[in-house]
């Protein structure tokens, strides 16, 4: 019997990639994956409200009303004081139907000049009242 011995500088290296544990482990993975969608799926049925991106159209029996940055209020291109306000918002809450008040604040205007508009809109029973803003910079 002969015994033969190879050097060690024989020995060549395996230069393939192993894929049977990357295998093992995307079966894994995938078993993992289609016994967790359905509990992450709800059961109950909700009608989710849908979200529309309209652009609202100003009629013109709309009031708009202004702040500026140092809190002067304007009817529509009009300065006024905010004891004029309330009786110009008297005489237009009744008409038929109610027009809306738009309110255009200032980012800068301070906030009791907007609080004065909505306080006295209500009071004279104003039932729609809205803030005009710009969309956010994308």
């Amino acid at each position: 019997m002969a015994l033969s011995y190879r050097a060690a500088t024989d020995e060549v290296a395996i230069s393939e990639i192993n894929t049977t544990p990357l295998v093992d482990v995307m079966l894994v993975l995938l078993i993992i994956f289609l016994i967790t969608i359905p509990v992450v799926t709800t059961s109950i049925k909700v009608d989710l409200p849908k979200e529309s991106n309209a652009v609202r159209e100003t009629k013109p029996e709309n009031i708009v009303v202004s702040v500026d940055s140092q809190g002067d209020i304007f009817w529509y291109d009009t300065k006024i004081t905010s004891a004029d306000l309330g009786k110009r918002f008297a005489k237009v809450a009744s008409k038929q139907p109610q027009p809306e008040v738009q309110i255009r604040g200032d980012g800068k205007a301070d906030y009791k000049s907007v609080g004065q508009i909505v306080s006295a809109a209500r009071a004279a029973g104003m039932t729609k009242v809205g803030f005009i803003t710009e969309p956010a910079a994308k």
